[in-house]
Order: C-alpha cells, then structure tokens, then sequence
C-alpha cells in the first residue's frame, strides 16, 4: 500500500505535486489548484497540532470508514464533507496568497510531517479519530493523491 512512510511514494507524490500550476484546470470539485494546495497544507497542519480541528466523534467514521478509506484499494469519493477548518469554502482556512510560497510551505509541511525525529505529535483527524502512525501515513498519501488526481497529476 502506498504511504508517505516509503521514500519513493513520497518522491511520487511531490513530483505530481510539482506539476501543478496555477492555472492548472480541477477534474471535480469547487476548489482552485491554489485553493488545494493551500486545503493540503491546512490538512497537514491539522495533523501535527499547528492547526486545531474539532473531532467530531462517530464510531462509524471512526472504524468502519477509516478501515475502508485507509487499507482497501479504491479511489477516495469526490465531494466528501471537509471539515470546517481545511475547507477553502469557510473563513477559517488558509488563504491563497502566493502560489510559489504556498507550495514551498507545503514541501515543508510534507518534510515535517515525515521527518524520523518529529517536533509534534500527531493530533486526532477530525474524521477517522486517533490514527497510528501507519495510518496516518497511509492517510497523507491518500489525501495527497485524491487532490492531485483532483488536478490530473
């Protein structure tokens, strides 16, 4: 299973991530290729505490779906609910501002949030619940690839 614990599922997916432009056009969705990266960094925030996110709990959410999204192999569904605070629709998440900046702050994101001595913690996803590491990196992948994809890369 692909995950950013594995060297060349990383350098994948930040490669496809590089081929993202401003003006690169969405296959689905509402967002901007902008408002994306900047709904990927918040995402990445949320999960090594920068950004707080409420966890709304639901058992099934937080075992059924999270075994489904997490270790079957299938595409993530288009249109699934954001939560408030990475959703680029709301008032609380990230701004687009400068596209080459916002995508160094998410190579930096990315880089934290793999790196063998972390300086964080993860914290619970607002969805799924306590993740283990596995799964939290399983799930970075997972996210990263569902918006590229998103984008055609």
């Amino acid at each position: 299973m692909r995950s950013l614990a594995n060297p060349q599922d990383k350098s994948s997916a930040i490669l496809r991530l590089n081929t993202i432009h401003l003006d690169s056009p969405r296959q689905w969705g509402r967002m901007s290729s902008h408002q994306m990266i900047c709904h990927l960094s918040d995402a990445f925030r949320v999960a090594i505490g920068e950004k707080p996110a409420r966890l709304v709990p639901n058992r099934v959410n937080q075992t059924m779906i999270k075994w489904i999204a997490l270790r079957l192999p299938l595409h993530w569904p288009k249109g699934f609910q954001t939560p408030p605070e990475v959703n680029q629709e709301g008032d609380v998440c990230t701004r687009p501002l400068d596209f080459q900046r916002d995508i160094t702050q998410l190579l930096a994101l990315i880089e934290r949030f793999t790196a063998r001595q972390r300086d964080f913690h993860f914290q619970p996803h607002p969805i799924f619940g306590r993740l283990s590491e596995w799964e939290w990196f399983r799930w970075g992948y997972l996210h990263m690839d569902h918006h590229l994809r998103q984008f055609g890369a």
